[in-house]
């Protein structure tokens, strides 16, 4: 617990300090973090939900997102699906991985995205060297990254009481079933895995 009471007192001095830049600062990290494995996305979701408020912050974090997670499935493809779609064509047992990523329903895919704890610099960049259509990707990280946000500016705010209540977890099982009912609404609706 003393290491979360550390990082509260480390969050709320940069608050103080960084002022008006903080949100800035941290739309640039959350547009790089779908980029860049490493970063720390509850963190920036929950210093814009703090500067900015639930409702805007959430908004702008899930915008950054969007955009950092297409930027790298965009980068994927460009750069690296040749290079794959190559190598599997010598290799069956990669030529089968890439048929099911590309086979996979706009519903399995906002699943994914919707995971927590899932990497999604790897989310992204498998979708990228699959021949999974751009507009549908893009679809499902609209979707897919609206519980991320949630999920991640719930806890950020809440974390000392989450890692106490177990509750935590039921929430997030809530939280993937509302993803997979929506996806499965939006897909009947505008017929996203017939169309791409």
């Amino acid at each position: 617990m003393e290491i979360f009471n550390d990082i509260n007192s480390w969050l709320n001095e940069f608050l103080v300090n960084a002022g008006v830049m903080a949100p800035i600062f941290c739309c640039g990290l959350i547009f790089l973090e779908g980029i860049l494995a490493f970063l720390p996305l509850f963190l920036f979701i929950t210093i814009n939900i703090l500067t900015m408020g639930p409702i805007l912050g959430s908004i702008v974090s899930w915008i950054c997102t969007v955009l950092g997670s297409f930027t790298t499935f965009c980068l994927a493809r460009k750069v690296l699906n040749n290079y794959f779609q190559k190598k599997s064509k010598k290799r069956k047992y990669l030529k089968k991985i890439m048929n099911s990523i590309s086979n996979l329903s706009f519903t399995n895919i906002v699943l994914i995205i919707a995971i927590p704890f899932a990497p999604s610099f790897f989310i992204n960049l498998g979708a990228g060297i699959s021949k999974i259509p751009k507009l549908k990707y893009l679809y499902s990280l609209f979707v897919g990254k609206i519980f991320i946000v949630l999920f991640w500016g719930y806890v950020g705010t809440n974390l000392v009481e989450c890692l106490k209540n177990p509750i935590v977890l039921v929430k997030v099982v809530i939280m993937l079933l509302l993803a997979y009912v929506i996806s499965r609404v939006i897909n009947k609706k505008f017929n996203i895995d017939e169309r791409y």
